[in-house]
């Protein structure tokens, strides 16, 4: 009889282990050395984009910073909302503006009215790790960028059909893009498509705006450039107005909002009869709207390394903290109001 005692005790065994594991009583152990009891149909933890702070499924690829008109013909532009970051600058001084919208997390459906770059752009999306994409450019710019200074797609050489104008607009503001397209040049270009960005810092925890009311920023750009945002505590955004009207993206029909805006003083100076160029390299005065306050500080950028980042300091030479979400850089030239009230 012992004899048929140790397969007596293993098939009790057997039908004690099925009870725990049907039941539910038993835990799913992990031996992946990783400490994680999760389910193995638990959704995997976003990461965070290094420029706005905002958990998603691309923040690990490489931004690509595509060149927007200012012109009041072009409006409303395609793919402003979408964006992690955008430069507003003038391109002529005491004149037209023109953005260069910086996209990480999301990936919009058309983008533009696209147009030339300037020189003074490319520090900015060299300092972010960025591919620049661009419709031509001045001679200043389109010198460095045939040096090899940093990847870019010209709508001029059109790498993979990558631009496209549309019907119905007169040129030169009917140049458009995707972000599909620009993604399918740059791996025929065989450029790097993950990120190496030095990015921001983001305030963490729960947030109350320090502003209880709707505050108006005014930005002393001339005409149909003239920027104004108004400020909402209700959703601690900054709705952006320009030439007078909403700043509308074409995508969804919707007022632009903008969860962090910087006024980046900086010199402009005219280098020819229809250019320009900003030193966005080197440092100045800065003043930062974000939760509902204004902070009075200084931005700095390497201007021995333009790769470097362009950084924004609060008065006590701590880095600014940004809410998480877009944020927008407005380089307002030193003769040009800035208004918060």
């Amino acid at each position: 009889m012992k004899k048929y005692l140790p397969v007596t005790l293993f098939i009790i065994l057997i039908i004690l282990g099925g009870y725990f594991i049907f039941s539910g009583k038993g835990k799913v152990v992990d031996i992946s050395g990783s400490g994680s009891s999760a389910s193995p149909s638990a959704s995997p933890k976003l990461s965070n984009s290094p420029i706005s702070g905002l958990e998603c499924a691309n923040a690990n690829r490489r931004p690509i910073a595509a060149m927007l008109s200012g012109d009041a013909i072009t409006r409303p532009l395609s793919g402003l909302n979408e964006a992690d970051l955008v430069f507003d600058m003038p391109v002529i001084t005491d004149s037209i503006t023109r953005m260069m919208a910086v996209y990480v997390c999301n990936s919009p459906k058309e983008i533009g009215s696209i147009r030339s770059t300037r020189d003074d752009f490319i520090p900015l999306a060299r300092g972010l790790d960025a591919i620049l994409a661009h419709w031509g450019g001045s001679h200043f710019a389109l010198a460095l960028l045939d040096k090899g200074i940093m990847d870019n797609i010209d709508a001029l050489k059109n790498p993979a059909n990558s631009f496209f104008r549309k019907s119905g607009i007169a040129a030169p503001h009917n140049g458009f893009t995707s972000y599909s397209r620009l993604t399918e040049a740059a791996q025929k270009l065989d450029y790097r498509l993950t990120g190496e960005v030095n990015g921001y810092l983001h305030l963490e925890g729960e947030i109350s705006p320090v502003a209880t009311s709707t505050k108006t920023l005014d930005l002393g750009f001339p005409g149909d450039y003239h920027i104004k945002y108004t400020y909402s505590p209700q959703d601690n955004t900054y709705w952006r107005w320009r030439g007078g009207t909403k700043e509308i993206d074409k995508n969804n029909g919707q007022q632009v909002g903008v969860k962090n805006v910087v006024a980046m003083i900086a010199p402009s100076r005219q280098i020819e009869g229809q250019y320009n160029t900003v030193q966005v390299e080197g440092e100045g005065p800065a003043k930062i709207y974000r939760n509902g306050e204004e902070i009075s500080g200084t931005w700095k950028k390497d201007a021995k390394n333009q790769t470097s980042k362009l950084y924004f300091y609060d008065a006590a030479g701590q880095e600014i903290k940004f809410v998480t979400g877009s944020i927008w850089v407005e380089v307002v030239q030193p003769n040009q109001s800035i208004s918060w009230q």
